[in-house]
């Protein structure tokens, strides 16, 4: 998943995905709390792994994982398009009005603005993209 967009979360906790994400999300998808403050939107296919790699953990690992499966949340868009994104999630993620919507390869990620700007300009600086491009063999 690529791209990205910004959208408002109305009062109701309700945020509109795109079109782009919802086709490739599908007609059901999981949201969870993400790496870094964010929330990770997955399609069901991609959570299904994502669940049997958790189980396949010995316990004492597994353990690890309890967080982010208590407070996931299965979510259907409305006819307009928009999930309604569970009130602890917001808190975590701290979405409040502005949402970045950032396609993230196999998840879609939903930021806080703020939390989310640093992180872009990390990642577009010249020489932290030469150093990430050469780690992965580019």
């Amino acid at each position: 998943m690529i791209g990205q967009y910004q959208h408002n979360i109305d009062a109701k906790g309700r945020l509109f995905i795109p079109a782009k994400f919802r086709e490739e999300l599908g007609e059901a998808f999981y949201v969870a709390i993400g790496l870094d403050g964010c929330l990770s939107v997955y399609a069901d296919s991609k959570w299904a792994e994502l669940r049997a790699k958790a189980d396949a953990l010995p316990l004492t690992q597994s353990r690890r994982m309890r967080a982010l499966f208590a407070k996931a949340a299965k979510c259907e868009p409305d006819s307009q398009g928009r999930i309604l994104i569970p009130a602890n999630l917001r808190e975590y993620a701290g979405l409040e009005k502005e949402v970045v919507i950032n396609g993230a390869s196999r998840c879609v990620e939903l930021w806080n603005p703020e939390r989310w700007a640093p992180i872009e300009a990390e990642g577009l600086d010249p020489e932290n993209l030469a150093a990430a491009m050469e780690e992965l063999g580019f």
